[in-house]
Order: C-alpha cells, then structure tokens, then sequence
C-alpha cells in the first residue's frame, strides 16, 4: 500500500481545528490501514515526528431519500499527536 493512498484527507470539524493548538491533526485514513503504516506515511508525507495515533471506525449512517433508504460510506478516522519539538504541519497552520 502507498502512504498516499493510506492517507485520503484531513478532517475538518470544530473538534478537530481545537486539537491544532496542541499540534493534534485528524485524517480520514484507508479501513485496512495499521497504526504503524500511519505514522510512517504522516511522517514521510509531511516531514513530522509522530508521537501516537489514535483510530477510529465509523459505520455508514442510514439515510433516506424519499422512499429509498440508503447507507453513507464507512470510514476511518485517524488523530494523530505529534511530538513536542516537532515543527506543525503547514497545511494545518494556514487554517487557523
């Protein structure tokens, strides 16, 4: 597996820019990835050391639409601490 394709997207929510401050950074991540496999690919991709990594799954939500029901798409979910001399991620600082 790449670590591009390991890493889908950053998350963006109310809880996740609070996390920013204290250099705390949340990912949509591949269901198959390890915790391992995405510490290294945050690491290579962005030039960062990691400290932990923190994963959750989420199940699709059910939705209607009319009478059809329908599932959203399952996801995982990464939060990612870097360590305290490290410099933040770029992308990040820009948004707040």
């Amino acid at each position: 597996m790449n670590k591009y394709d390991i890493i889908i997207s950053p998350l963006m929510s109310e809880k996740s820019f609070d996390g920013i401050q204290s250099k705390k950074y949340t990912f949509k991540v591949d269901k198959r990835a390890t915790k391992t496999q995405i510490k290294v690919a945050i690491e290579d991709i962005f030039g960062v050391k990691v400290e932990k990594v923190n994963t959750s799954n989420y199940d699709g939500k059910t939705k209607r639409m009319g009478r059809n029901e329908g599932k959203t798409a399952a996801f995982k979910k990464a939060i990612v601490q870097l360590k305290a001399d490290s410099k933040p991620i770029e992308f990040f600082e820009s948004l707040t």
